[in-house]
């Protein structure tokens, strides 16, 4: 079988060599700063500094298109020339038999190498209660025996002018609260659950921990928890591609910044050091409040002595609390983690004097040490930090924006500050797991849906997955 790649590097050439910065970061990095162009603007009582022509690409317009496996229709308002296809809904039949479970999160897009072929990773926030989900995967690979969340992987080729969505799979199954994550640059997908909860809550398993999704594999693959990475509320992970070191946000009001330091780069279940970030010469520094964007800060970095203490289900902060004891940092819900420009950018969804977020970058500087520095904090309510931001090919971002004026919004952002809307929906599905195609040919995004309840329920909204695609550039993405 082929090996799946993503910015042209397997595990095999990362080992030997290490891989090439991921194409398109240096872009998001540059693209950041018109946060602060828009934090400018809003503190000077200024509205949004609008794109001309809605990014050139002209007024949107509705689209109505029906998912040819389940008949269920999506209304979408896109751009004139754009088109879009649903796909992958909540409960239809997979090619393994299994339902397609609740609530779409995170996702990659990996090359094959293969006529066109793409591979979707995605996660699913399952949120039910123990036996209350239509528990996942086979019971043989499954994690909980209970645990209705997971990975799935979906097989997409572009065909007669746009993607065709061919078939689906689980992927991962057991786990429960799978929301972002993060590719690697060996291929995989690393999903994480963002809760602690455990056998005293009713499930058969511990949870709280990172697992590793090839994207090659044609079928499920093992549940293994990588332990050492922590159990913790996981947001997202970050990889360096040259040194191999994970990074992991905690989405917790009170929660830290973390790195994994693998005893081998590369193969993650080969155990390693978990540590936490401690501003230099400062005890317990506060980033959530009090800070100025642009000041540097020198960090460093202190061993979390047990990444998977027994108390965890009980105290979800009792991973945290080792790195507190020995001075570490605070931030206010780290979600949103990426790697560019040789450096690691975290979103914290709930920091700042506003509490409506703030984008840190931390910069390594040789080992053990490193920069960490304040890029923007939102300083209005109305102006919230988004939970998902994707690279376009020209260089500037998309936001998935939770919802605006009855509907929610995927955006576009230029590196001047300019928004712009890119799709609406009508409804309460949040927008998440924006990815573009390693071609740049085709916009993949997820719609949430219900995360928790019956599969057979008519009542529930079903997480799907849509692709957009159309004459990019005409306009600024």
């Amino acid at each position: 079988m082929a090996t799946l790649t993503t910015g042209g590097s397997n595990r095999r050439s990362f080992l030997r060599r290490g891989a090439p910065i991921a194409g398109g970061s240096l872009f998001a990095v540059r693209a950041m700063e018109g946060l602060s162009i828009r934090a400018l603007l809003a503190k000077e009582g200024e509205k949004d500094r609008v794109s001309p022509d809605n990014g050139g690409y002209g007024g949107l317009r509705p689209l109505t298109r029906t998912d040819p496996e389940t008949g269920f229709a999506q209304r979408l308002w896109l751009p004139e020339g754009f088109d879009f296809s649903v796909f992958s809904v909540t409960a239809a039949p997979m090619r393994d038999g299994n339902p397609t479970p609740l609530a779409h999160e995170g996702m990659a897009c990996f090359a094959t190498g293969r006529g066109g072929e793409w591979r979707l990773v995605r996660g699913h926030g399952e949120r039910s209660g123990p036996g209350v989900g239509v528990p996942s995967g086979s019971a043989e690979r499954r994690y909980d025996a209970l645990g209705a969340g997971g990975a799935t992987t979906l097989k997409v080729r572009w065909a007669d002018g746009g993607p065709r969505f061919e078939e689906a799979w689980q992927s991962l199954s057991g786990t429960i609260g799978n929301g972002a994550g993060g590719p690697t640059p060996w291929g995989s997908w690393l999903t994480c659950e963002a809760t602690t909860s455990g056998t005293g809550a009713g499930w058969e398993a511990g949870h709280g921990y990172v697992f590793e999704v090839p994207s090659a594999e044609e079928v499920e693959t093992a549940a293994v928890p990588l332990k050492a990475m922590g159990r913790f509320v996981h947001g997202a992970v970050a990889v360096d591609p040259r040194s191999g070191v994970v990074y992991e946000t905690e989405d917790q009001g009170t929660g830290g910044f973390y790195r994994f330091l693998p005893r081998v780069p590369g193969d993650l279940a080969e155990g390693g050091r978990l540590q936490m970030l401690k501003v230099t010469g400062e005890w317990n520094f506060d980033t959530r409040t009090g800070q100025r964007a642009g000041k540097a800060l020198s960090a460093e970095w202190v061993d979390v002595a047990d990444p998977d203490p027994a108390e965890a289900e009980a105290d979800g902060l009792a991973v945290f609390n080792q790195g507190w004891a020995r001075g570490a940092a605070v931030f206010g819900r780290l979600g949103g983690c990426f790697y560019g420009d040789g450096a690691v950018y975290l979103a914290s969804t709930s920091g700042g004097e506003e509490g409506e977020g703030q984008l840190w970058e931390y910069r390594p500087r040789g080992r053990d040490a490193g920069t960490l520095k304040l890029v923007f904090e939102s300083p209005d309510p109305a102006m919230p930090f988004p939970e998902g931001v994707t690279v376009s090919p020209g260089g500037n971002l998309i936001l998935c924006e939770d919802a605006s004026g009855g509907m929610t919004a995927l955006r576009g952002l230029t590196r001047e500050g300019e928004v712009f809307p890119l799709a609406y929906h009508e409804g309460a599905a949040a927008w998440g797991g924006a990815v573009f195609s390693p071609d740049g040919r085709v916009l993949f995004a997820n719609l949430r849906g219900a995360t928790r309840g019956d599969l057979a329920d008519p009542a529930l909204e079903p997480g799907r997955t849509v692709a957009i695609w159309g004459p990019w550039s005409e306009g600024v993405l």
